[in-house]
């Protein structure tokens, strides 16, 4: 028998029962919240999705539920420092349509990157990350440019390690490592001209979300095909989508690929 919102409603009630939370119920929407009593900062959970989690998965589905929404409600309400974690700064890449303030309202620091990118800057806190703000910066005296020199040497630091596939003639490296900083290694330029050096063709790049780096070397029409397939179908999948459009990096550029293979002109 499936289970009712009332019924699951009652379950939420007892995961998030704690003196300095308040729990409301918004029953037109379906959507359950959960939020700090004195800055009203909070999570809203959409029941039906709960619901069938639930009865996938039974208790265990309730139990991480329970870890994510906690986990949010903490960040939201520590005070975070720049100072002395600057091991812990990474950039992240997102949708320029991403929001660009966060949910209290308060500029997020961001720079352009393509037509279809932003650069965002994370503090890494080990199970999540906390986008950096324009309060944070101020709070620290720290300057925008110190920020992304900081994360840009980080990103710089981490491994890369690739899976190869061929296709068609074409190699294709994907970078995938789900420390939640996969897209991010785009922002490696040594990798990308080490890549560019050892390509026999054109050299495309795609971060369709975040979870993911696409490198591949295109050396015909059809390579450029499967990629805008490949990278379409990534970006339909991903949990943080970020652009369905490939890139072709040349002199240390990235430029999106509108043209499929059929419209590109022969050499």
């Amino acid at each position: 028998m499936k289970m009712t919102t009332l019924q699951m409603k009652k379950k939420l009630d007892e995961l998030f029962q704690r003196e300095d939370w308040r729990v409301s119920f918004i029953r037109d929407k379906d959507v359950y919240r959960v939020e700090w009593k004195d800055t009203k900062q909070g999570v809203s959970i959409r029941i039906p999705n709960v619901i069938a989690k639930y009865e996938q998965r039974g208790e265990a589905a309730l139990d991480e539920l329970q870890f994510h929404v906690t986990e949010s409600l903490k960040m939201m309400n520590q005070q975070h420092h720049l100072t002395g974690k600057e091991k812990h700064i990474f950039p992240v890449i997102r949708a320029t349509s991403f929001p660009k303030k966060s949910k209290a309202g308060i500029k997020l620091v961001y720079t352009e990157h393509t037509a279809e990118t932003n650069i965002y800057y994370a503090l890494d806190l080990g199970s999540t990350y906390q986008l950096i703000d324009e309060k944070m910066l101020q709070e620290q005296g720290w300057t925008k440019d110190r920020l992304k020199e900081i994360s840009l040497f980080n990103v710089r630091s981490l491994p890369i390690d690739s899976k190869k596939d061929t296709v068609a003639e074409n190699d294709f490296y994907f970078v995938s490592p789900q420390d939640g900083y996969d897209a991010s290694r785009i922002l490696n330029e040594s990798f990308l001209e080490e890549m560019k050096a050892n390509a026999v063709g054109e050299l495309v790049v795609a971060v369709p979300h975040q979870d993911v780096l696409i490198v591949a070397d295109i050396k015909n029409e059809t390579g450029y095909d499967i990629i805008a397939q490949m990278t379409m179908k990534f970006f339909a999948e991903g949990r943080v989508p970020i652009t369905s459009l490939p890139f072709v990096y040349d002199e240390k550029k990235l430029e999106p690929v509108f043209i499929l293979a059929k419209n590109r002109p022969k050499e």
